[in-house]
């Protein structure tokens, strides 16, 4: 399979070196620029909601959940994880940009199923420093939906948490699943 990203193959299948897959992407960003017309508009996302979502390649979610240019602010990291940086982006979105409903979106097939806390351990013993964060891996999707949901419902910084729900999106058909936070 390949994508639009894909890093192009000279003779034999053998990688081109010319060109970067960073080198291609700037090249689309001019001719995106080219014919680029500033939309008008602020910070402020127009429906007044922030998704949190993992960082999966997979996952398009402005075509999944029917969103356009300025609909929503969008955060994403690995296993859609409701982190202190994630709950310092919501504040800030909350705050200072006007966002009221927070959708969590996890997913199936995610990689943070396959690992544990041990890679914490794997990356000291390579490099010799033990990182400052949590994987955040998870064996139960649905209950790792609930977790960051109750994150974000009793997070003191957030001013609106009675719109918080959570879902688990199917990567081969495409539905969301919500996940009742009991």
């Amino acid at each position: 399979m390949t994508t639009s990203a894909s890093v192009p193959t000279g003779p034999e299948g053998a990688i081109a070196t010319a060109e970067t897959v960073i080198d291609r992407l700037v090249e689309a960003n001019g001719q995106y620029a080219a014919a680029f017309t500033d939309p008008g508009m602020d910070a402020r996302p127009v429906l007044k909601v922030a998704v949190v979502a993992c960082m999966d390649a997979r996952l398009d979610l402005h075509a999944a959940l029917g969103l356009e240019l300025g609909d929503c602010h969008t955060i994403r990291n690995a296993g859609g994880a409701v982190t202190d940086d994630v709950i310092r982006s919501l504040t800030i979105s909350q705050r200072a940009l006007g966002t009221r409903s927070v959708i969590l979106i996890h997913h199936t097939g995610c990689g943070l199923e396959s690992l544990t806390e041990d890679f914490r351990q794997e990356l000291e013993a390579e490099v010799g420093q033990r990182p400052a964060w949590a994987v955040e891996a998870f064996r139960d999707v649905d209950q790792d939906v609930r977790q960051s949901m109750q994150r974000v419902r009793t997070n003191p910084f957030l001013l609106h948490t009675d719109d918080v729900r959570g879902f688990v999106f199917d990567v081969k058909s495409g539905l969301l699943r919500e996940i009742d936070p009991a």
